[in-house]
């Protein structure tokens, strides 16, 4: 029995799309450093010419994510 099973959790439940916005220039630098850690999160560009992306990641992951994404070299808004 895993974890989920134990807890009786839905995946839906856990899993969080976070919207935010930044420059356009800067997105590709942000899913280039939210790739490099690894299982935290994955960011989809959404609207290029406005600086839309969401970030999917999980409710247990997003404190830490959140925390690391502000201390980038990117500023980003969230929505």
């Amino acid at each position: 029995m895993n974890l989920l099973e134990q807890e009786n959790v839905e995946l839906s439940d856990i899993d969080l799309i976070v919207k935010a916005r930044l420059d356009r220039s800067q997105i590709q630098m942000l899913c280039k450093l939210v790739e490099g850690l690894g299982h935290l999160g994955i960011v989809t560009t959404t609207n290029k010419e406005l600086g839309e992306v969401m970030i999917q990641t999980t409710k247990y992951c997003w404190p830490e994510l959140k925390e690391l994404v502000s201390k980038m070299p990117v500023e980003v808004q969230f929505d």
